[in-house]
């Protein structure tokens, strides 16, 4: 705002009330040609971007942009161009001079020729969010993760197995599922108490997380169930990863009492099932997946515990929920059998 006193000075003064603001921004002023090319930036650049104003003029703008980002200003171009959209705003990592990676918040407005009607200019201010970016990445991963275990929780679950269910579609690959639960874990609780039922499962937390990929989700479905997603993983190596898993578990041992010499040991049930991209596009739903590993975690409950059951590989979506399963055995392991029954409701299944 213009002091009263300065309204009538003459139009100089105010251009350089305007130049006085841009060169005193906190946020990074800049303009960029619809070719762009950049045509002028604000000195913030030096405090946020480390990098000379000067030096920048005349570079193509998408050069300080990270390359994962560059597609994200590619779409807010076209939409500008497209509809006539004046304001846009966008958060995206530009690049300081030493190529360390900076989040901003960047608000656009498309200037454009006043005959033609195409962009001519882009006005944009760039604000550093970096520090507000950590702190939502920090609260987000606190929203995702299971206090006890540190595993993922089941909102994390929901969103993987969504993410990677699209992903094994897009790539027509394979996605395997396994579904495991502790035997007899509040007889556990019950007679040994809750710190060691915690200890117990912190373990075996840890446990199948050194078993399984790096790539591997794993998450504490709720209890003492776990679920594990296996991306781009066929029907013979999920059945093989769930025997790993299985044996990893039997193997743990847990004092019962501190300075006692009784220990204890715990067995897990292990449903698995495989979802396969047909190329006719019958594939079963991320639902009718969860429904096939349920089952097949059910039935070795069932069928005495402490072993793994398999699922067949594919899952129509028309028959997932009523399919009923061959049988593939092994000293642990089991394919489901004939029946075709579902956990009940009081079942301590998923």
């Amino acid at each position: 705002m213009i002091p009263p006193e300065d309204q009538h000075e003459p139009s100089g003064a105010v251009e350089i009330d305007y130049k006085f603001l841009a060169e005193n921004c906190a946020d990074i002023l800049c303009s960029v040609g619809a070719d762009h090319a950049i045509r002028y930036v604000s000195p913030s650049a030096l405090d946020i971007l480390n990098r000379d104003p000067g030096e920048m003029i005349g570079r193509d703008f998408d050069e300080l942009v990270f390359s994962e980002d560059i597609s994200v200003l590619d779409d807010i171009g076209a939409v500008a161009a497209e509809n006539g959209a004046a304001y846009s705003h966008v958060r995206v990592r530009l690049l300081k001079k030493d190529q360390t990676p900076v989040w901003t918040s960047i608000n656009a407005r498309c200037v454009r020729d006043p005959v033609s009607g195409e962009p001519r200019v882009y006005v944009l201010s760039m604000r550093d969010i970096t520090g507000r970016k950590v702190l939502e990445e920090k609260l987000s991963a606190l929203a995702m993760t299971d206090a006890l275990t540190g595993l993922w929780n089941r909102r994390a679950f929901d969103q993987a197995l969504r993410r990677e269910w699209k992903r094994a579609v897009r790539d027509e690959s394979q996605l395997s599922l396994l579904l495991l639960d502790l035997d007899h874990f509040k007889l556990l609780n019950d007679q040994y108490g809750h710190p060691l039922g915690d200890e117990c499962l912190t373990t075996v937390a840890s446990a199948i997380s050194d078993t399984v990929r790096a790539s591997d989700v794993v998450c504490r479905w709720g209890g003492d169930e776990m679920a594990i997603i296996l991306p781009g993983t066929d029907h013979a190596g999920a059945a093989r990863t769930a025997e790993k898993v299985r044996a990893a578990v039997e193997a743990l041992r847990f004092r019962a009492r501190k300075n006692a010499d009784e220990w204890v040991s715990v067995t897990a049930s292990v449903g698995v099932v495989t979802a396969i991209s047909q190329p006719d596009g019958s594939v079963t739903t991320p639902q009718n997946l969860l429904l096939a590993a349920d089952k097949a975690l059910y039935k070795a409950k069932h069928d005495g515990q402490n072993q793994v059951v398999v699922a067949p590989p594919t899952v129509p979506v028309t028959q997932a929920a009523d399919r009923k399963f061959a049988c593939e055995k092994s000293k642990h392991m089991q394919g489901m059998g004939g029946s075709g029954e579902g956990p009940p409701n009081d079942t301590d299944g998923l």
